[in-house]
């Protein structure tokens, strides 16, 4: 009796305390390949997935070098996330000809297979100038 006890105490465990998984890639020119293949079991506290896109130049200087998307994703705490997101997203503006960089956190597995890129922010930048439009 003791035994079944036990197990059962020790199988309720285990999926009580199943861990994240997120998708993991570090300073990739784009979400294929790598940032979509290879996956993470998140460390016992980090319960947010982190996705980063920038924009700029490539990491060595040459002349007249062309700007690309560089995307990261890892594993994260929910405070580390959001407090990455927030310094982050004053930076997000999606401007071509300047660097940017855009930071977005989620929680389940594998959320963070699309890099959504702060489009709430654009949406909320944009609607007061369909409101003006309208009215004039």
């Amino acid at each position: 009796m003791i035994k079944w006890t036990t197990f059962f105490i020790f199988a309720i465990s285990l999926t009580l305390t199943s861990s994240l998984e997120c998708y993991v890639c570090d300073n990739q020119e784009d979400n294929a390949e790598k940032c979509l293949n290879t996956i993470k079991t998140c460390e016992q506290g980090e319960d947010y997935c982190l996705s980063e896109i920038s924009w700029g130049s490539t990491p060595y200087w040459t002349y007249g070098a062309a700007k690309q998307y560089y995307v990261s994703k890892r594993c994260s705490t929910k405070e580390k996330c959001l407090r990455y997101r927030d310094s982050v997203m004053p930076l997000c503006t999606h401007i071509w000809y300047q660097d940017w960089k855009c930071s977005e956190c989620c929680r389940g597995d594998r959320c963070n297979y699309y890099i959504i890129s702060g489009s709430s922010r654009t949406l909320l930048t944009i609607f007061p100038l369909f409101v003006l439009l309208y009215f004039l």
